[in-house]
């Protein structure tokens, strides 16, 4: 198996940081920093994603066992996960599947139930970068700009471009393998799978992720769930309201 890349800082009782489609543990840079302070923090980059390996597979079950050799090699006995949209579903599934490795459990803006697929416009958008003619990232965003409006969005995939010991640039995901599976990002948490740990949901409270009717289904997988809603956040809220993100969380990991 190929081990994940990571960028680990701080000391005491680990706590695992996991970002969601198109993003890379460099989105959690300045949080994990605050989180350092009480914990070892590892900051990863999930398949297909930041620095970790390229695979054509891709799949819930796959991020779960890659997260397993992780603790394995960094000798995690048992740790907090943290984890954002689709690394919270990848969150959620270890710890039912694998629930004396997780003490406590954080899923950000995210529910165990199915999503339609709704990233089209960012694919398509994706898919008009030539970056054979890209000599400049500023022209990234001006072809992002075309057809996603949100600042932010744009940002965040740019963020995604890099160059090349050759000079051109490139994303750091791998877009084929995420087209290809895109219809399995959506996938609901197994029925009958329990996880009876701790465990914290945020919602932003502008985003549609997390519905009130939701809420049923939550506690059927996570009977000791508690739901906190982070005011003006929407699905980015550890980037939207970082302050009080990190304030409910550690408010959580410090509870006894």
């Amino acid at each position: 198996m190929q081990l994940l890349h990571s960028v680990i800082t701080g000391q005491g009782k680990p706590l695992v940081i996991l970002h969601g489609l198109f993003g890379m543990g460099d989105n959690w840079k300045s949080l994990a920093k605050k989180f350092a302070a009480d914990f070892e923090v590892h900051v990863v980059d999930q398949r297909n994603h930041g620095r970790s390996f390229h695979s054509d597979d891709f799949s819930y079950e796959l991020m779960v066992h890659d997260l397993l050799y992780y603790f394995s090699r960094h000798h995690i006995e048992q740790a907090c996960i943290l984890g954002h949209s689709m690394g919270g579903k990848t969150a959620m599934l270890f710890a039912v599947e694998f629930p004396d490795l997780v003490s406590k459990l954080i899923v950000a803006d995210i529910a165990p139930k199915y999503y339609p697929p709704h990233h089209q416009t960012i694919l398509q958008t994706l898919h008009a970068i030539d970056f054979m003619k890209i000599t400049q990232r500023s022209e990234v965003d001006e072809i992002l700009g075309a057809r996603i409006k949100e600042p932010e969005v744009r940002q965040f995939l740019s963020k995604n471009v890099y160059r090349k010991h050759d000079h051109s640039f490139a994303l750091r995901f791998n877009l084929a393998a995420i087209e290809e599976n895109i219809n399995d990002i959506g996938d609901p948490l197994p029925a009958y799978t329990v996880y009876k740990g701790p465990v914290l949901f945020l919602k932003g409270a502008d985003s549609g992720y997390i519905a009130e009717e939701d809420k049923d289904l939550i506690r059927q997988h996570f009977p000791e769930a508690e739901i906190r809603s982070v005011e003006n956040a929407g699905h980015w809220l550890h980037a939207e309201n970082p302050e009080k993100f990190y304030e409910y969380a550690m408010s959580f990991l410090k509870k006894a």
